[in-house]
């Protein structure tokens, strides 16, 4: 794994070697063990080096024979070994022993299409100088990042936005809708990032810069098509193949490897699949808490002990006011799912004792793991009861005690009835987010509400839906969080927790062959009756201890709340109501307060809201107050 950056004059003029080796030096927690450089004329591009396959010879930029195409390269390539002899077949001559250099190969051989011939997870960047062309791609899924900017006389692009911001010519200025959809969502989307001018390359696009001209294309979907329904037995039989050869080839590494193994299923599963393809102790790493609500380490450990693994564990009272300074520092704009710091832990927790770890990243979003799909369905059968019950239900759910913590049951019915009545895509969108429309309206003052566009974020969710062809909503919310909260929040949460310790993080369930796979199977053997991951479950039954097969989903939670009215408490209220945070313009003070005050008064969980006010701020501070 590696970080990557470069320059593109359009005038001619050469790029300057002190800001991009200033580019790169901000990716070196990204490439701890090498560096390097490529300079012609108007391009320049940078690499910083986590070696894990090929030791010795993998530095980069990598070229072809003539040397008239230059790659930097973040990510693996699973399948490089067979692509390597097709191309040596060919007459292409290889230098190294890594997978990067059959990306340059397969260019010169395919040109764009190339992209379809690699399996893994990647970011990188060529220069054709033949064409005079940067080619940028990305992977299909998102798992490795790209950043850019551009104006009429250059183009800059990094893995990282503290990166690409080192460059003295990026003015930091923040995108206002930007801003509204994170208040919405809790982590920004692509293409959008928190700066104006400065953009994310989606996951499954290229981009070409040729001439001053940027052009894009998408260059793979998921599709999602169900065809003959076979038997029960054979979806069983699929999963438990196409799952297995994805573990496999994860496990290629000249470096230690072990597992993020939290005890739910989706972890379990790689573990227990793991264990079919080593005689060596697998070892195995987990974080917990004081608090039961979010401790999942009694479930970790049955799992450790059914396969013999070295089991670590890590009990995690966050110094709060330590961490997220850094957190902040390494996501570079503003991200609110507090499950970030657990991450954070667990994975300079892990790389003091390996360099590549293996996740169950993905499972939940190819086999309906979430309740909220659940959800989803029970929203659909209420919808169908008289319009006067319904009202009756909600006034009397609404009469309940408030909760204060957002786990608790009754939390969670209030806000199910609540939203009831709306459309199913409002509705959902609700659920997820930390500031719906109405709130945002009374959250902002009206002078900055003047800049907003306050139903943007309804069209970007609405983006997510088409093209689906799937009849249960249920399913198609699925569907479309595959391509958002899973590239947005999850993958940029693992990336950036991993990478920041120089720590390689590969997802089987994210395989793109396992996913395609995933979506023949009808969506009422993912949700069945109510149960999620049926045939999941169903396929892993014979491998897994039963008490991991029948527990309850938990999630990678934090008391925040629990938090914010404790240890927190002055604090919070230290930086939310400050003067530097109001004089920015955007939000009205007395909604603020009266947010704080009910959520330190238990009388309603408003931690989620906090905790994204206060990313939003620190983030300022860090990135916007020093600049």
């Amino acid at each position: 794994m590696c970080g990557i950056c470069g320059i593109l004059n359009f005038n001619n003029k050469s790029v300057g070697e002190e800001v991009l080796k200033k580019m790169t030096d901000e990716l070196a927690h990204r490439g701890p063990d090498a560096q390097g450089f490529f300079f012609k004329n108007n391009i320049g591009l940078g690499h910083r080096r986590l070696s894990i396959i090929d030791l010795e010879t993998g530095d980069q930029p990598i070229y072809n024979e003539d040397r008239s195409l230059g790659l930097i390269f973040n990510g693996e390539i699973y399948n490089f070994r067979q692509l390597r002899a097709e191309l040596e077949k060919k007459g292409h001559v290889f230098h190294s022993r890594g997978d990067a250099e059959v990306i340059v190969h397969l260019y010169e051989e395919y040109s764009h299409e190339c992209l379809d011939h690699l399996d893994g997870m990647f970011a990188f960047a060529l220069w054709d100088q033949k064409n005079r062309k940067l080619f940028i791609a990305r992977d299909r899924l998102g798992k490795k990042p790209i950043v850019y900017w551009h104006n009429n006389d250059c183009f800059a692009f990094s893995s990282e936005l503290k990166s690409l911001l080192s460059a003295p010519f990026i003015k930091r200025v923040v995108d206002f809708e930007a801003l509204n959809l994170y208040l919405s969502f809790r982590y920004v989307p692509a293409p959008w990032t928190m700066f104006k001018n400065v953009k994310k390359l989606p996951p499954a696009y290229y981009m070409t810069v040729v001439d001053g001209q940027i052009s894009m294309k998408r260059y793979w979907s998921l599709v999602h098509r169900i065809g003959e329904r076979k038997k029960v037995s054979e979806y069983k039989e699929g999963v438990l193949d196409k799952l297995d050869q994805a573990v496999s080839k994860r496990m290629v590494s000249d470096v230690p490897l072990g597992v993020f193994l939290s005890g739910g299923i989706d972890s379990s599963a790689i573990v227990s699949l793991m264990h079919r393809h080593t005689n060596d102790t697998l070892q195995t790493y987990s974080v917990g808490f004081s608090n039961q609500l979010y401790n999942e380490l009694g479930f970790a450990d049955t799992v450790s002990r059914c396969f013999k693994t070295k089991h670590h564990e890590l009990i995690v009272n966050p110094n709060v006011l330590e961490v997220l300074p850094k957190i902040i520092k390494h996501y570079g704009e503003p991200f609110a799912d507090y499950s970030c710091i657990p991450t954070y832990y667990l994975a300079e927790f892990a790389a003091r004792s390996v360099k590549v770890v293996l996740t169950g990243d993905g499972g939940d979003e190819s086999f309906a793991g979430y309740y909220r799909y659940t959800a989803c369905q029970m929203a659909e059968i209420f919808s169908l009861l008289p319009r006067f019950l319904l009202r009756s239900i909600n006034s009397f759910m609404q009469n309940l005690y408030d909760s204060d913590d957002i786990r608790k049951l009754n939390w969670q019915m209030k806000r199910f009835f609540k939203s009831l009545h709306y459309e199913p895509r409002d509705r959902f969108l609700r659920w997820m987010s930390s500031f719906n429309h109405e709130e945002r309206g009374s959250l902002y003052n009206n002078d900055f509400l003047q800049h907003l566009d306050q139903g943007h974020d309804r069209a970007v969710f609405e983006g997510y839906y088409q093209n689906k062809n799937g009849r249960d909503f249920s399913d198609l919310t699925r569907q479309a969080e595959i391509e958002s909260y899973l590239p947005y929040d999850l993958l940029v949460k693992t990336d950036i927790a991993t990478m920041a310790h120089s720590l390689e993080a590969r997802s089987p369930f994210l395989d793109h062959k396992f996913m395609e796979f995933a979506a023949t199977i009808p969506y009422d053997l993912k949700l069945h009756n109510f149960n999620n991951k049926y045939i999941l479950k169903s396929s892993f039954k014979k491998l897994l201890p039963r008490e991991i097969i029948r527990r309850k989903k938990q999630g990678f939670g934090l008391p925040v709340g629990e938090w914010f009215r404790g240890p927190l408490k002055e604090y919070i209220k230290g930086i939310l109501l400050d003067p530097t945070t109001m004089r920015r313009g955007y939000f009205n003070k007395n909604y603020v307060q009266v947010m704080i005050d009910e959520h330190m008064n238990s009388k309603v969980d408003n931690g989620y809201k906090i905790g994204t006010l206060l990313m939003l701020e620190l983030w300022h501070r860090e990135f916007i107050d020093t600049c």
